[in-house]
């Protein structure tokens, strides 16, 4: 997991290099085609999105909704916020107190806090690369079991903020002000037990400003 983790990372470094080397010359350009017009007076985008996040410490598969901020800073690079809340999934678990084991109903929920940079790859296909930064918040929660609460699944207990990192790649497809965003990466969480790797995908509209 650790290799498959670094060699993803050395591929998004690497795809944030070739953005940097290939907006330079779009950048000091003097003949701008009308496309290129058009995306200098955007200024910013607005979106919202569908959220999928394979969990991976407890396999779970969770599913909700997300909204992001951009702002453009320079040439191609776009600064974004965004914020997502992934509904309760609930999985069974045995949770042991003294000699007495009970199988019980874990409800686990998460919200997502990211910040970072998206670069656009120049080209007619709308292709970006992106890696953002923040802070993952889970709750957990379920029925009294043998004298306790059951509000911890894993090494994750209910209201732990774990440090995140998103590195990921996508695409955008617009026709004037408005479009379509997809893109998937590796969001990366710091567990109590160490760093876990975890697919994440967000599909939804977006306003460019």
């Amino acid at each position: 997991m650790r290799k498959t983790m670094k060699k993803f990372a050395m591929l998004c470094v690497a795809a944030l290099c070739l953005a940097v080397m290939a907006s330079a010359p779009a950048a000091s350009a003097q003949v701008t085609t009308p496309e290129e017009n058009t995306n200098n007076r955007n200024h910013g985008n607005l979106g919202a999105y569908l959220d999928f996040t394979h969990l991976h410490g407890p396999g779970l598969n969770m599913l909700g909704v997300g909204g992001r901020m951009g702002f453009k800073i320079h040439g191609r690079f776009v600064l974004e916020a965004e914020m997502a809340y992934d509904f309760e999934r609930t999985q069974t678990q045995a949770i042991t107190v003294g000699s007495l084991t009970n199988t019980v109903r874990t409800d686990v929920r998460m919200m997502h806090f990211l910040f970072g940079p998206k670069i656009r790859i120049p080209g007619p296909l709308g292709l970006f690369v992106l890696g953002k930064a923040g802070i993952v918040n889970f709750g957990v929660g379920g029925p009294a079991t043998a004298g306790a609460i059951n509000n911890q699944i894993g090494t994750i207990l209910n209201g732990d903020k774990n440090m995140a990192f998103y590195p990921g790649a996508g695409v955008e497809f617009n026709h004037g002000k408005w479009g379509i965003r997809a893109e998937a990466g590796d969001e990366l969480i710091w567990l109590r037990d160490g760093v876990h790797s975890n697919i994440r995908v967000a599909v939804g509209p977006q306003l460019r400003f």
